[in-house]
């Protein structure tokens, strides 16, 4: 793992294939660039650094719009991208001999820049706003936290990418309300944003890649900190799809208040089948009035709830024991959970059994199962409610005729009989598993039939049988059984 320091550099590129200049930022080295103009000191000293240079006749052209060929070869020069050795990218239109060749396949090695469906990459058109704020944000590998109010009316064109570069302040609108996504960028516009970009200094973001946790993909992230019972929205996981042949997944963790949360990573190894999986705490804390992550991985599973139904009767107390009967607690404490059930805490691995007694006397059992998840920071559980026999009737209206049961071993998994005459079925559960019973007749269920009014959106109405489902844990049997509808 490391901690990467993004230096922002770039907004919307200043381009130029010409000879650089050499003069100093003191001096005045263009003639149509005066010192009164919004974007001169920025134009003056990307020029002094031989980032940017300007005409034979010692204009700059601020005006002009930059080709998508300039913006590669400004772009890689800027991030001191390797054009010795390149990969051919195969765009049809740009050869070996085009003087952007190199920064294009550069650039195109590294995922920065792509072409069009055609193959073609077009390095003599323009670049407009939207286009150049995407490969700013993939080429200097910004936060990719876009969560900002949107002050942008344009009907459409605001990208994620857009709104990156706008709350990072490299960048505002044409006008308060638009941002232009489809405009051209200008030489003037560009240094200016250029340096502003350069000015924003981001040090508190951390990048994880494959090769960080020993992996050769990262496929999966999950922040857990509400999952893991710790402050959420403490930061923001991205993760970002490599391009196959080219780049590495990535995920980048950019905090956004302090507090502790939790992440999961999923990777994969080159000759191992089984996926894997790291889980880490993180903890975002001000140093020196700036947010910075801290990591510590971790193999905790915390304490899970496990949903009780209150059945609309309040609940008087949950008597917990292990599966083999012995006694964790006569009272177990309970809490609130999605409005109208309440939950029990789970806080090891194993099977259990619930006791529930209810205010008006009833008692219920539960069986509860917790298995650990190495891709997870909270139990994987289930819960049956014992109900070892069920009744299924059939209204007497409907002619279902004789039936079959399926599969051939359903007798091991319930006793399933009919009373002789009726449509009334009466089952026993033995071991969990599930059994169709198929009606030789099809009937159409009026009770539950609505009006479709969207062909293709309304399920079938149409019931050619039933189903019988055998659920378990330990001791604990649930049997439950319904019609089976299909498409007739």
């Amino acid at each position: 793992m490391k901690n990467k320091i993004i230096a922002l550099v770039g907004a919307l590129l200043l381009a130029c294939s010409l000879p650089l200049s050499g003069a100093s930022a003191a001096a005045q080295p263009f003639s149509d660039v005066p010192p009164a103009k919004h974007f001169a000191e920025a134009v003056n000293d990307l020029a002094a650094r031989k980032i940017i240079g300007g005409y034979p006749d010692g204009t700059f052209k601020p005006g002009n719009s930059i080709t998508r060929g300039q913006a590669a070869a400004i772009i890689a020069k800027m991030i001191k991208l390797d054009t010795a050795s390149v990969k051919n990218p195969g765009f049809k239109d740009v050869s070996t001999s085009n003087g952007f060749y190199k920064a294009i396949a550069a650039m195109a090695e590294k995922g920065i820049i792509g072409g069009y469906p055609d193959g073609s990459y077009k390095p003599n058109d323009p670049i407009n706003r939207k286009n150049m704020a995407a490969i700013l944000v993939e080429a200097f590998d910004l936060p990719r936290d876009a969560d900002v109010k949107n002050p942008f009316k344009d009907p459409s064109g605001i990208t994620s990418d857009v709104l990156i570069i706008y709350k990072l302040g490299i960048t505002t609108g044409t006008s308060p309300t638009a941002f232009s996504p489809n405009a051209f960028i200008t030489r003037g516009q560009a240094a200016k944003m250029l340096k502003a970009t350069e000015e924003v200094n981001i040090t508190n973001v951390v990048t994880l890649e494959p090769s960080d946790l020993g992996w050769d993909t990262i496929y999966f992230v999950n922040e857990s900190g509400k999952e893991a019972g710790l402050a959420s929205e403490v930061f923001k996981a991205v993760f970002i799809k490599g391009k196959e042949g080219y780049t590495k997944d990535k995920v980048q963790l950019i905090p956004q208040k302090e507090g502790k949360g939790a992440v999961v990573l999923g990777g994969t190894s080159s000759g191992e089948l089984a996926a894997k999986h790291r889980k880490y705490y993180v903890y975002s804390k001000k140093v020196d009035n700036e947010l910075k992550l801290t990591l510590e991985e971790t193999n905790d599973i915390r304490t899970t709830p496990v949903i009780i139904d209150s059945q609309d009767n309040p609940i008087q107390n949950i008597a917990l024991s292990t599966m083999d009967g012995k006694k964790l607690t006569e009272s177990a404490e309970t809490s609130t959970c999605e409005t109208i059930f309440h939950c029990i805490d789970i806080e090891e691995a194993g099977q259990y059994i619930a006791n529930v007694r209810y205010t008006d006397g009833a008692e219920v059992r539960y069986g509860i199962e917790a298995k650990a998840e190495n891709d997870s920071f909270q139990y994987l559980t289930r819960r049956v409610k014992e109900q070892p026999t069920a009744v299924l009737k059939i209204d007497e209206t409907y002619d279902i005729g004789k039936h079959k049961l399926y599969p051939e071993n359903q007798e091991q998994i319930a006793a399933v009989t009919r009373d002789p005459g009726t449509n009334t079925f009466r089952i026993t559960g033995k071991k969990e598993g599930r059994i169709e019973i198929d009606f030789e007749k099809p009937n159409f269920d009026e009770e539950h039939y609505e009006v479709c009014n969207t062909p293709g959106d309304c399920g079938s109405h149409v019931f050619t049988g039933a189903y019988v489902l055998v659920e378990q844990i330990g001791s604990i049997i649930g049997v439950y059984a319904g019609k089976f509808y299909s498409d007739y």
